[in-house]
């Protein structure tokens, strides 16, 4: 019996950019399965980062390639070219980056032949690769997001927005108690809204409090809805769509009667890890939402969605993604928000929020929503909190947060966040 062909990081990287690019699949979902099982720690995060920043810079990387190819070559050929022009532009070294994309290219049968090509065009590439990659602007968007983002945004601001998903996502983190104290032992950046920023974090089990359960990793965005509900100890409040669990654990630490709900069994187990790693307790429910019944003071909802405010972490969404069930999702998070008032109590609140660009799964849901239900209200004052700016607000009174704000100090998720109040 053959022994299986030794697993390297590029070849991993080129596993997991052809399964975006070719099979359209999502990165997390890869990984989840096992994609990068054969690697050890350090090697995997190498795999992983080699493939994100491909996916980041593919439009820099075509026009680095493009000057020396005649014609496009298979898909298979290009994106072996792809991931060896990344890593030469981002000083990689020349004598291994070109040889293992030769050998990668003679370990497919149906493109072993292009072999001679794939070094001779890498190493033109590697010439010049570093000053040539600086040249270039960001790379755009794909054009079935672009557009729409244009006309609600203006060109300006997705210009900026496509800068910062180019430049990436720093880590930030939630502290469990005390923000400055994480805040100091990690040596970070502490937000304007409470959140811990760390620029360069490394192994995030390995950082001081991640074993105590001090804190948990969540976007300085994503940390918002959970401050805007503002759950107070002994409210019964649902997490309608939990997972991975930071906000549940938020809303726990504010010493919340918390019940967790997602439909999905092993992404609860996660939600159940994170809260035993804190010390924190909710009670959690594996189960469909639409169906869920009960009465609360208080409700989360971030609702499931494009997540095309995350690309700064999830460059593969654009090119996995073209946009056209998205119209599913918009219907899904109508239903769920009528639902989810079912299960207020007169008086209660509710916080919308999706980690979306798209209106259609922001402003236009809320629009929507007070129109369906009398007697619901926006609760603009529960958006006074330190760190929102004013220009954040939107008309329909929720606020709308985008990858470019922040821009000095690393940007954040976008994100739509509305708080409905229940007469």
């Amino acid at each position: 019996m053959t022994s299986r062909p030794a697993q390297t990081p590029r070849k991993a990287a080129l596993y997991l950019l052809n399964q975006v690019l070719v099979e359209r699949r999502l990165v997390s979902e890869l990984t989840a399965q096992g994609a990068l099982e054969r690697l050890d720690p350090a090697d995997r995060a190498r795999a992983q980062r080699l493939a994100m920043d491909t996916l980041r810079g593919l439009e820099r990387a075509d026009k680095l390639l493009a000057k020396h190819l005649k014609k496009a070559p298979p898909l298979a050929v290009r994106n072996i070219l792809r991931l060896a022009a990344v890593e030469l532009a981002q000083g990689g070294d020349a004598h291994g980056v070109v040889n293992e994309a030769v050998t990668l290219t003679g370990a497919n049968k149906r493109i072993q032949t292009m072999k001679g090509m794939v070094n001779a065009v890498l190493r033109k590439v590697a010439e010049t690769a570093v000053e040539d990659w600086a040249k270039q602007r960001a790379p755009r968007l794909p054009r079935w997001l672009r557009d729409p983002l244009v006309d609600c945004y203006g060109p300006e601001e997705v210009a900026r927005m496509e800068q910062a998903h180019f430049a990436g996502a720093p880590l930030d983190i939630s502290a469990k108690a005390d923000a400055q104290a994480v805040c100091d032992a990690l040596g970070g950046e502490l937000m304007p809204t409470g959140s811990v920023r760390l620029a360069e974090a490394g192994q995030v089990s390995a950082l001081p409090g991640f074993q105590p359960g001090d804190w948990w990793v969540q976007d300085a965005a994503a940390a918002l809805p959970a401050k805007v509900l503002s759950a107070q100890p002994g409210e019964t409040v649902l997490d309608m769509c939990a997972a991975p669990g930071g906000k549940t654990m938020q809303l726990a630490a504010a010493g919340a009667d918390v019940t967790a709900l997602d439909i999905s069994a092993p992404r609860m187990a996660r939600v159940q890890e994170n809260l035993t790693r804190t010390g924190l307790s909710a009670h959690l429910v594996t189960g469909d939402a639409l169906e869920h019944t009960g009465q609360y003071d208080a409700i989360l909802l971030d609702a499931p969605c494009s997540a095309t405010g995350t690309i700064r972490r999830h460059p593969d969404l654009p090119q996995a993604k073209d946009g056209s069930d998205f119209w599913q999702l918009f219907e899904l998070q109508a239903r769920m928000l009528d639902h989810a008032l079912s299960l207020l109590k007169p008086g209660g609140r509710l916080v919308y929020a999706t980690c979306s660009l798209l209106p259609d799964e922001g402003e236009v849901q809320i629009d929507e929503a007070l129109a369906r239900h009398p007697g619901l209200r926006t609760d603009p004052d529960a958006l006074d909190l330190p760190g929102i700016d004013p220009a954040w607000r939107t008309e329909e009174g929720g606020l709308r947060l985008l990858p470019s704000y922040w821009r000095k100090q690393g940007g954040m998720d976008g994100f739509y966040i509305a708080c409905l109040r229940k007469d």
